[in-house]
């Protein structure tokens, strides 16, 4: 059968592989994707963009001690091109490149060794790559890394990534100044005259389409004529960084597709890579699955998104996979199991110990309490308990781990002290733990959930000007341009004054304590009031204000209690967080918790007032999306 036969055929400047279902060609010895035969179509990729084509590999890096996160684009070509498999059922193409000291200063000091698997029998091709950091090397940051497939602009307009969030997308001219009106940022751009008159008056930014680590799985585009599918699919998130909430880019307009490695998006430098001269460091980077599809009726080729889907869940069940000839990727009997059941105790909810329903579980690098969600050098495993708190997590790499969890519903996160050592094969079973989340007394007030989002709070329409229709009525209307904006229509003189007991948090408290714009390129800071009755004072007690942050850009979030101006204030953040999340459209980024000593005789019987200053103003993003807010008091005091 012709569909069976799998052929390699290497060129002076090309290399070809071709299974009978689909045609990959490569430069030779460079490894990009210069052509992608399927069905028909001579090449599924776009090879006449002014800067970006084809498909590759590539990375943004800086210098040692570099703090910003963009520095030098450096797409990956090779020097060296190895067929390492080449059988009835595999071809494997290996694309090297070397680092040596006549090159500092223009690559990044990396040995990269990219693979591309073609398997027979599979309409799709397999790519993952190996990052080496030797010990003779000079420090440097890895800001970006990823894979990127630029389709044919003429074939590819409609773009899929979940099941609610898939639409047709404008076309890539429409972004250019004599078409579309950049916003606040590059990415930004009001579609004033588009080629096709339907998007007029919409917004295009790639960061609509961003995607949390945990769903994002598969996404791609659809074309109709013929009826075609091309799609990402990445079975596994043990390579990618900052654990399971970590959102990146995914498929946006160009068309463009990408499996992103690392990236300071929605968590800021500390997500970068920053290795020392002399650290020694290797990571293998996927594989991930470029899958295509087909249907014979251009009236069903929506259907191709429900065909990549249980795709998607073949190759979830596959991992980790057989077949990847590097030694460096871990085969499923050289790696562990690690299992367990989590359990919550809060004395103040019940006396009774509380299953951790659905509690977020992982192994990561050894670190502090919710180091995780920073950590961007080793590999992370992350499962979901059941309804009874048990978990198993399967297919870990060996190394040396500690086990960390957060639990929706409660504050903080936990750490399982002990640290945990993966052999070929264990089976550890690390039995009922307990995870105290912060208390020291009986819930006062609250508001909130603590989801570690602030997705339950007050959402506002955007700007009738700066519509993307997708998010119209949608649960993800987070996700429109300029909410941020929309605080000071809502709130023109005044800040928000929020009173427990009275105020609904689901409509009367803005998912963002921003800035306001006071004129061009001017802004002022904040300060929300959250008014509070308590029947009885301690004056002798410690009152504690729990602030979980969903996330925070340049700010410093200030406290005082009943006086707005008093100096120093009883609590002040500093200057934290660099995520970004307000601007790019995100309901969450890095979670900081703090936990605000109140003493007693601060308060008074009575109205008290807590003042919640974000102190930094200089750009309208500086901000902070609050997840959940909590009064406890005393444990001696008793109110209404």
């Amino acid at each position: 059968m012709t569909g069976c036969l799998l052929t390699t055929s290497v060129q002076e400047d090309l290399v070809v592989i071709d299974n009978g279902i689909l045609q990959l060609t490569l430069t030779n010895p460079g490894g990009i994707i210069r052509g992608i035969k399927y069905n028909g179509i001579d090449n599924l990729l776009e090879l006449n963009n002014k800067d970006l084509n084809g498909g590759f590999w590539d990375l943004n890096w800086s210098e040692a001690g570099s703090s910003k996160t963009r520095g030098k684009f450096d797409t990956i070509e090779g020097t060296c091109l190895k067929v390492i498999v080449e059988n009835e059922e595999q071809i494997e193409l290996s694309f090297t490149r070397m680092w040596d000291a006549s090159v500092q200063g223009q690559q990044a000091p990396l040995f990269i060794d990219r693979r591309f698997v073609m398997l027979r029998g599979s309409s799709g091709f397999y790519s993952y790559a190996i990052f080496e950091h030797l010990e003779d090397f000079p420090g440097f940051n890895l800001n970006t890394t990823r894979i990127a497939f630029m389709l044919k602009k003429d074939t590819f307009h409609y773009m899929a990534i979940s099941d609610s969030r898939q639409r047709y997308m404008p076309l890539p001219d429409d972004r250019l100044p004599e078409r579309g009106q950049q916003l606040a940022y590059p990415e930004a751009v009001l579609l004033v005259d588009p080629i096709e008159p339907e998007f007029k008056g919409e917004v295009d930014d790639k960061y609509q389409y961003s995607c949390e680590n945990k769903d994002n799985q598969v996404h791609g585009w659809i074309c109709f004529d013929p009826p075609v599918g091309f799609w990402q699919i990445t079975p596994s998130n043990e390579f990618r960084t900052g654990g399971p909430f970590k959102q990146d880019l995914t498929s946006h307009v160009n068309p463009t597709t990408l499996a992103i490695f690392v990236t300071s998006h929605y968590a800021g430098e500390d997500l970068l890579v920053k290795l020392e001269s002399g650290e020694v460091w290797k990571k293998v980077l996927g594989p991930v699955f470029i899958y295509l599809n087909s249907v014979p009726d251009r009236d069903d080729a929506l259907s191709l998104w429900d065909d990549a889907k249980e795709k998607m869940k073949t190759e979830v069940q596959s991992w980790p996979y057989s077949f990847p000839a590097s030694t460096d990727f871990q085969k499923s009997d050289q790696r562990g199991t690690v299992r367990g059941k989590l359990m919550v105790q809060d004395r103040y909810i019940s006396n009774e110990t509380i299953l951790a329903k659905a509690a977020y579980v992982g192994l990561a690098p050894p670190g502090d309490v919710g180091s995780w969600q920073r950590e961007h050098k080793g590999y992370q495993f992350w499962t979901t308990a059941d309804e009874t708190g048990s978990f198993v997590i399967n297919s870990i790499q060996t190394g040396d781990y500690n086990l960390y969890a957060c639990v929706l519903g409660f504050i903080g996160d936990y750490k399982y002290e002990t640290p945990l050592t993966i052999t070929p094969g264990c089976d550890i079973d690390v039995g009922e733990l307990i995870f105290e989340p912060p208390r020291d007394g009986p819930t006062l007030w609250e508001i909130g959930i603590p989801d570690r989002t602030a997705k339950e709070f007050y959402i506002p329409d955007p700007n009738p000007t700066y519509i993307n229709k997708l998010y119209v009525n949608h649960p993800d209307r987070f996700r429109q341009y300029g909410l941020w904006e929309r605080y000071a229509d809502l709130y023109p003189d005044k800040d928000l004054v929020y009173t427990v007991g009275v105020d609904d948090y689901r409509k009367d408290w803005f998912f963002a304590q921003v800035t306001r714009k006071t004129g061009d390129n001017a802004y002022k800071s904040t300060t929300w009031q959250i008014k509070f009755n308590l029947d009885n004072v301690d004056q002798a007690g410690t009152y504690i204000l729990r602030l979980a942050l969903a996330s925070a850009h340049n700010s410093d979030l200030q406290v005082r209690i009943n006086d707005p101006d008093v100096n120093p204030p009883v609590f002040s953040s500093g200057v934290i967080g660099a995520d970004n999340a307000i601007a790019r459209h995100g309901i969450r980024g890095i979670y900081w918790l703090f936990s605000v000593e109140i003493p007693g005789s601060e308060l008074v019987q009575g109205e008290n007032t807590i003042f919640l200053t974000q102190a930094r103003s200089s750009s309208p993003f500086q901000g902070i999306m609050y997840d959940y807010i909590r009064m406890e008091s005393p444990s001696s005091v008793v109110n209404s």
